[in-house]
């Protein structure tokens, strides 16, 4: 049976040959285009708060397909890498852009988003800053434990004041587009989360700047008002991210296949597994290799045309 689904490419400078290319593209998989626009976003309103932010350009592709894993796998065949240089391509289905159904978006926080990595920002307070930068890549890439990754990069913060938590909370910067992203998802009625595996006194304020809807993330110890070097309680690791998002969508009563999460490492795959949408931002190979979509571009409000928003 034929079913309405989209496919939305993103870009930042779409040559004139795209469009026919794209629907080329859909059109071998044995998709029935009903209608395509390109809708172009400046800089400024993808983010009015940040000045370094560019623009991008958005096309929207309504078809009736019978195989929308065919389409994805068409418009993608290798997800390490893009079919069309530059841009783009993810088919998902239609309720996405049904704005009757209520949805959760869920979001990793370092990297996603925020553009740094917080514990990086600490580290360098302890002048350890490219050694720990070390070891987040390699437990973004899945290349060593997460949990055990977590414990020795927060032992180098073993004696800090506690106020340089505080000092690097102000210094974070969101990822271009998050502000707009949220502040259209919240307005429209849907409901926004952040989990991380960095740090509770700092996604704490950002989340209730962003007026998020959950959050999560995990507590660095102090004594004495020194860091100690460890976290108490579990750790968010690649499971907790996973089971805090089943229990907030059971908690927000929203249907699993309305649940969208947004990451960029391997701690974020299991997550992305149980999802209705997976998003890899601007990700490690190991999260691409599992996600439905993909957003390259660094504008993270490009999630809207997901959604029709």
């Amino acid at each position: 049976m034929s079913h309405h689904c989209a496919v939305v490419a993103l870009t930042a400078t779409p040559e004139e040959e795209s469009t026919p290319a794209i629907l080329e593209l859909v059109e071998g998989t044995g998709a029935t285009v009903d209608s395509h626009n390109w809708v172009r976003v400046t800089g400024s309103a993808s983010d009015e708060q940040a000045a370094d932010v560019e623009g991008y350009n958005a096309l929207t592709v309504h078809v009736q397909t019978e195989d929308l894993p065919r389409l994805r796998a068409a418009l993608r065949p290798d997800p390490q890498s893009q079919l069309l240089p530059g841009i783009d391509l993810n088919a998902l289905d239609a309720h996405w852009m049904d704005h009757s159904r209520r949805k959760l978006v869920v979001l990793d926080v370092d990297s996603t988003l925020i553009r740094q990595e917080v514990i990086e920002l600490l580290a360098a307070h302890a002048g350890r800053e490219a050694e720990v930068a070390a070891v987040t890549d390699r437990a973004m890439r899945g290349e060593i434990d997460f949990v055990e990754s977590l414990r020795d990069r927060v032992a180098v913060l073993a004696g800090l004041p506690a106020d340089v938590v505080r000092d690097v909370s102000r210094s974070v910067r969101l990822s271009p587009g998050a502000q707009v992203l949220v502040q259209t998802l919240l307005r429209e009625g849907h409901a926004v989360a952040a989990v991380s595996g960095g740090f509770v006194q700092v996604l704490e304020p950002l989340a209730a700047k962003l007026e998020l809807t959950r959050s999560a993330a995990n507590t660095l110890e102090v004594e004495d008002g020194l860091l100690t070097g460890r976290v108490t309680g579990r750790v968010v690791d690649r499971t907790a991210k996973a089971e805090l998002t089943e229990q907030w969508a059971r908690e927000l009563g929203v249907d699993p296949e309305d649940v969208m999460v947004v990451g960029d490492g391997a701690n974020d795959i299991d997550m992305a597994r149980l999802a209705g949408l997976s998003v890899a931002y601007r990700a490690k190979p190991a999260l691409r290799e599992v996600a439905d979509t993909q957003l390259n571009i660094p504008n993270l409000d490009a999630l809207r045309f997901f959604m029709d928003l």
